[in-house]
């Protein structure tokens, strides 16, 4: 019964790679969007700081390592309030 939980949870882990590996470019998206849109209203500081993690968030996902992708992608999200 563990073994199959485990080869289970194995599978489970596996098919969400490409999931997290599909949403990187999504989040790219909505951060392009929202440097776009909202860009300007940022101190230079802050400015700076999502550019940096989205770049860090792009180079990140061509690299495979989508977990931190999207961690990246997310901080730089959360400096607009999203």
């Amino acid at each position: 019964m563990k073994v199959r939980l485990l080869v289970a949870a194995g599978l489970l882990a596996a098919s969400m790679t490409p999931a997290l590996a599909n949403n990187c470019p999504v989040l790219m998206d909505q951060v392009d969007a929202l440097l776009a849109e909202e860009g300007a209203s940022l101190d230079e500081d802050t400015l700076a700081r999502v550019q940096e993690l989205r770049a860090e968030g792009e180079a990140l996902h061509e690299q495979g390592d989508h977990d931190g992708s999207v961690a990246a992608l997310e901080e730089a999200l959360s400096m607009f309030g999203q």
